[in-house]
Formats: C-alpha cells, structure tokens, sequence
C-alpha cells in the first residue's frame, strides 16, 4: 500500500494534514475509486414491505436485460457459514425484517444497467403486521442484558424516589430526540474480487481488522484468506464501524462472478435503511435540589428504539452517571424491539442525546432554584467521579465553564426570558451546556517500526483516517517518541497487511495506535543503542510493540469535558431560529495537533447545530419507513446556517491517560451543543422546547383562530 512522505515537525504543532494535497488533487483514492480490471456493478433490491416473507421471486425480465450477468436472491445466493448475526445474514432466508431491507441484487456490466434491471425484479410478499412506533408504555418494552460500550444497564445508588420526595425544588420532565442519520459524504462503497483463492475488499471502513474478522466469521474463511484495504475514508461517524449488509452483499456478488470485480456503492436512499443510525430516545429527567440549590437526587430514565432483528441498545444516560454530585441518584435504559431498521453507533453515542436532556434539565432546575446556569452547575460539581468514588485523572469542567463565560461575555446576563430584541423582530437569547467525553482505550492494537538504511523511518499500523486527521497526527506521535523530524517518517494505515489495530472509534484511536507506537518506538531505540551503536545494518531494523496496559485505569477515571455557550435569535413572527454564535471551552489532554484538533471539534459543534435545529427522519408508520430520505429532505446543517463557531482549548497536564497525555477530540465537540442552543432558545422567547429538533411549530399555539408565540 502506498503511503505518505510527511514533512516535519512533532506534537502541539498545528501542522497542515499531510494527506490534504492527495485529497485536494484528488489523488486519494476512496473505496469506488481503486482502479480495477473488467469490473461489474452490483444494485441491491430491497424489500418493499415492512415485514414479511418473499413467497416467489420473478428475475426473468431482469436476466433478459442485455448486459446483465446474474440476479442474486435467497434462492442462489452462496450460503454463508454463521446465521448468528441475523443483520449481516443477507440473501439467507426469504424473511423480511423490516423495510427496505436487501432481499435481492443485480449484476451488470455498468451500473446503469444493474440499477434499471434492479427495478424490473419482482418479488411476491406475504405480508405481515407491523409495528414501528416508538412509546413509553409499549408493551415489549424490556431492560437489555448489557448496554452497548459494556455499561451496565440500571445504575442506582441510596434512594432517589424518597430523595426526590422531600427535596425543596423539584423538576420532572420529559425530552425527546429523533431517529438521525449519519449523512457522511462519502456513501458507503466497497470493490470486492476473488485473486488466487484470495478475497480482497476496498471498503470505506472505520476499521479493516474488525471487518475482516466479522467477514471471516459470517463466511467460514480463514482471517489470512481476506484482504481489506481502506486508507481514505470520507466521513463515518460511527456509521461505517460495524459490519452492514452492503459489504456483505458485495462478497456474494464476488462468489457469482469469480475474477470479476464487484463495484457497489449505495445511493444516499438505500443508506437510510441499510447501514445504521441513531436510535430515538425519550427521556424523563427528575432532579431534586435544597434550598441552597444543591442536589440531593437526579433521576434519569430513557427508552429507546432497537430492531426486532437485532438488539443495539444505546447507552444514553450514562453520563448522568458522573456529571454532578447528588448522593441519591438513579439511571435506567429501557429498549423497544420495533420492526425497523438495526440502530447502530453515531457521533458520541449515549453522550450526545443523554447530555441533552440532563444539561436543559439542569437549566431548568437552575431557574427554578433561582441561580445562574453556569453558577448552579459548579456549585454541583462532585468532588470524585459519583458512580464509581474514584478520583479524576483530571477534570477541568470548572475552569472551562469560567473561561467560556468570561470569553462568551456572560457576566451580567438577565435571566428574564424574551425581553432582548435585536432589529427586524428578532427575539434574543444565551444558553449554556457541559460537554463530556469518557477517555477510551481498546486493546489489540499493534504498532511496528522500522529503521531504513537511509534514517528513514516506516511506521506500519492498521488504524485508520476518517478525514480526522489520522496521517498526520500518528506521525507527529511517531517522531516524537523517535527523536526524530517528522519529515523522516513514513506511516502505513488502513491495510489488513498491516499489523492489527482497533476500529476508529470512541475518541480512542489516538490513545489505542498512539500508545502502541510509542512503545514500538522505545523498544526500537533501545534495540539500535544495544546491537547497532552508531550503524544500521543494510537490511534495516524493527520492533514491534502491543498497547501497553495502563494501571492508572484501575485507580482514577479517565474524561474530557468542556462548555458550550449559544448566542440565539428566534423570529417572533416565524420561529426562525438562528446560530450567530457559538463559544466552545474544552480540556481535553494534550493537543496532539491543535489545527486538526480544532478542526474536529468545531465540525462535533457544527454537527450539534445541525441536531438542535434540522434533524430528523420522520418514519411513515403505515409503510414502516423513513420518507425524508436523501439530502433535500434530510436537512444537515450548510454554510448557511452556522454563524460564528469559537474553538478553545484549555492547556492540561494529564499523564495518567496515556505516553502522549491526549483525550479524544472526535466526539466532544458535539456533546452539550443542542442543549445549549434549546436553553438558549427559553432565554429568547420564554418557551422551553423538550423535543428535537427545534423547528418552528414549536413555537406557536392557536388560540381563537391565531397564532401566538407559546408560552
């Protein structure tokens, strides 16, 4: 695999990204990209009834279609070897789980041809009932076993019902966030093709070693026998980490056509149903606090969609679970299996949906007890981590709450809502959020450098770049755990012939590869110092190195945190809501690069944005689908509609996460974002929006035939 000749210099330098020229020149191949010999393309047929079961299957217009080569279904596709991950079983039995699933695919010699011959494939139904509403009393309603990340479902310390009870102040209210997607721009894409016994994959992934393993799982082939190469990736967010039905369909294809090349890339519409989203929540939130605004108990409770095919269980009030002190405390995760589509991982999965309903809660409990939203939340702040009585690594909250109020210009803010006007009907508002991040580490990741003749350094590991930064900033790790210039380094990611690493994600690739790099780097000094004084043998020298343990882990708990201030402005005659500022304060570690550092979370807090005010898919329960499904409909946040975004760092000294002393950036920048603009919504115009996104009709009630804004 080719790699990149970087330029130098090492950590806290806010160098250019090294694979920018690649991608500006467009140079950088991405998954449909690599060049390939005869290649054909694959269009999937998907299910059009929501559950069901495919009772006889009509290909033969579609075979007559000049340029078509074969029409897979359950009744030809090759038969994989484990049936234990129903998802990824595609084209294995003729059940139908949900709408839009893959019950079929054509291959052809162009892709227009498979999409045109992909339309004229029928297939009979017997078609079944259905459910696909989301609500708190279903009647399967359940408690999983595990939540995803391996939290414990239900977490409940002293008595919070009884607390709650005979607390001075009380609140108790519901929030609601929607089905999303991940909208990434690059759709998910993959070339597979059979070479000498061999299969090889290019396939936008988040990690090439978790899906070799999950693909040599699903198809009974050794690991070895399975190539995967991924070294670009045009966004992911989670929704390119597990293994989807797409990749799998891809290889069968590859099975009907041995030695030609299998292109399939999903359009925008097929993504909404096959590779994942974010499940919807609804959350209540009790917090009970005295008469000095302290808290004495929180309560926090979520229920949330999964598939029936397949559990995903979202861990979304975890971070109540160490955000602010209160000695009675309870948390619980409920799921609803519904006949929809398998939710999957999304940008700060649990954290971002979770922190939006505690941190407007907490604005909330903030004015009922009188106290300034900034002030309430560091007169709450817990000594030691409340769930597990540990200390903190680090927890710089406080100071990212006083740093962002004194930049954002808080001091002296009237609490009263709706009375600020700006010219032209606009309603003016300020709100505030925390942010958190757990800091993550994933064992199995390996690093490998090697010395060249010339002092040139190649470092191989099989991580990868989402366009997070990747190649620049795990050579930047290198050099310095080298003593060398950066220029000398040469990094190899993205390639299963590359040694293992973890997927990307989780704000834990830089800890995970970083770490691992810089125990190969230690273990290669000391080889060259103990063998090779003052020479390199021609043939080069190399160490490899495992992550190492941390027993800090054991000892302390490990986060970054941060706060987010939101400017607002809502048009007091169309619920128009605008962004013109946002100011965001993090301690996150040591910046390993602080360009692309900033760069990746001004992008969570432009996502955030976007979440608080546009997304969301709306599900047409009589088809059991997502109507709004492509990028006119789905509204993701655009130029347009991001107003000023601050980026700051507070500098921290942490040496117990990690050799570099970085927590993970990826994540943290959307966490607290939405929270922020809905309590600075309520300080605009006096109505407290729970639901998202905030969209206009939030605003207003009729009232004798007129539209008045809500109070």
């Amino acid at each position: 695999m080719d790699g990149i000749t970087l330029p130098g210099r090492a950590i806290g330098t806010p160098l250019d990204r090294f694979d920018g020229p690649a991608k500006v020149t467009g140079t950088a191949r991405y998954a449909y990209e690599h060049p390939v010999d005869r290649p054909v393309y694959l269009h999937p047929v998907q299910a059009t009834v929501a559950v069901g079961r495919i009772v006889a299957v009509h290909t033969e217009a579609a075979l007559a279609d000049p340029g078509v080569l074969t029409v897979l279904t359950h009744e030809n596709a090759h038969r994989v070897a484990s049936l234990d991950d129903p998802e990824v079983a595609v084209l294995q039995t003729p059940e139908v789980p949900y709408r839009g699933r893959i019950v079929g695919g054509v291959v052809a010699e162009s892709s227009e041809v498979a999409r045109r011959a992909a339309g004229l494939v029928r297939l009979d139904y017997q078609a079944e009932p259905h459910d696909v509403l989301l609500r708190v009393d279903h009647p399967d309603r359940y408690a999983p076993e595990v939540m995803n990340g391996g939290f414990a479902t239900d977490s409940i310390h002293g008595d919070a019902e009884a607390a709650l009870a005979g607390a001075a102040v009380r609140h108790d209210a519901t929030y609601t966030t929607p089905w999303q997607q991940h909208a990434q721009i690059e759709p998910h894409a993959t070339i597979a093709i059979w070479v000498d016994d061999r299969l090889i994959l290019h396939v936008a992934t988040q990690g090439v070693h978790r899906l070799r393993e999950s693909l040599a799982t699903l198809f009974g082939l050794e690991p070895e026998r399975i190539r995967i190469s991924s070294p670009f990736v045009g966004g992911a967010f989670g929704g390119k980490l597990h293994t989807h039905p797409d990749v799998v369909l891809a290889v069968l294809a590859a099975f009907a056509v041995p030695g030609r090349p299998v292109k399939l890339a999903l359009t925008r519409q097929q993504m909404f149903a096959e590779v994942g989203y974010r499940t919807p929540t609804i959350q209540r939130v009790r917090l009970g606090a005295g008469p000095d605004g302290r808290l004495v108990a929180v309560s926090h409770e979520t229920v949330q969609q999964t598939a029936r095919i397949k559990e995903f269980a979202e861990q979304s009030v975890t971070p109540t679970r160490v955000m602010y002190a209160a000695p009675d405390r309870s948390t619980t995760h409920r799921v609803v299996p519904l006949d929809v589509p398998v939710p999957t991982i999304m940008r700060a999965p649990g954290k971002t949906p979770g922190m939006y309903a505690l941190e407007s809660a907490m604005d909330e409990m903030a004015i009922a007890c009188g106290q300034d939203p900034v002030e309430f939340r560091i007169a709450n702040e817990p000594p030691v981590d409340p769930e597990l009585d540990r200390p903190f690594s680090s927890r710089n909250l406080v100071a990212c709450l006083r740093d962002g109020a004194r930049r954002f210009g808080w001091a002296g803010r009237d609490p009263t809502p709706g009375v600020r006007r700006a010219a032209g009907g606009w309603l003016v508002g300020t709100g505030v959020a925390s942010s958190m991040y757990p800091v993550y580490r994933m064992p199995g990741s390996t690093a490998t450098i090697r010395l060249e003749p010339d002092g040139r350094y190649t470092v191989s590991i099989g991580a990868a770049d989402l366009g997070t930064g990747t190649w620049t900033t795990l050579a930047q790790i290198a050099a310095d755990a080298l003593a060398a210039p950066v220029e000398r380094i040469d990094l190899r990611i993205g390639d299963t012939d590359l040694p293992p690493a973890i997927a990307a994600g989780g704000s834990s690739g830089m800890t995970s590869w970083g770490s691992a790099v810089v125990e190969a780097a230690r273990r290669l000094r000391a080889r060259v110092a103990a063998e090779h004084v003052g020479a390199v043998p021609p043939q080069g020298i190399e160490a490899s190195a495992e992550m190492p343990d941390n027993p800090e882990l054991e000892r302390l708990s490990m986060y970054a945190f941060g706060a987010q201030f939101a400017e607002v402005r809502v048009h007091e005659a169309t619920g128009e809501v605008r962004v013109p500022r946002l100011v965001g304060v993090f301690a996150a570690g040591r910046i390993i690069n602080p360009k692309t550092g900033r760069s990746q979370l001004l992008g969570g807090m432009s996502m955030g944005i976007s979440m608080a005010l546009h997304e969301r898919c709306v599900l047409d329960p009589r088809f059991g689908h997502v109507v709004n499904h492509d990028l006119a409909e789905y509204h993701i946040a655009t130029n347009a509609d991001i107003g000023c975004v601050e980026v700051h760092t507070l500098h921290e000294e942490d040496p117990h996460v990690n050799p570099m002393g970085s927590k993970g950036l990826g994540e943290l920048g959307i966490v607290g974002t939405a929270a922020a603009i809905a309590n600075a919504v309520h300080h605009a115009t006096g109505v407290r929006v729970r639901d998202l996104p905030i969209t206009p009709d939030r605003f207003f009630e009729t009232v004798p035939g007129v539209r008045t804004l809500a109070r």
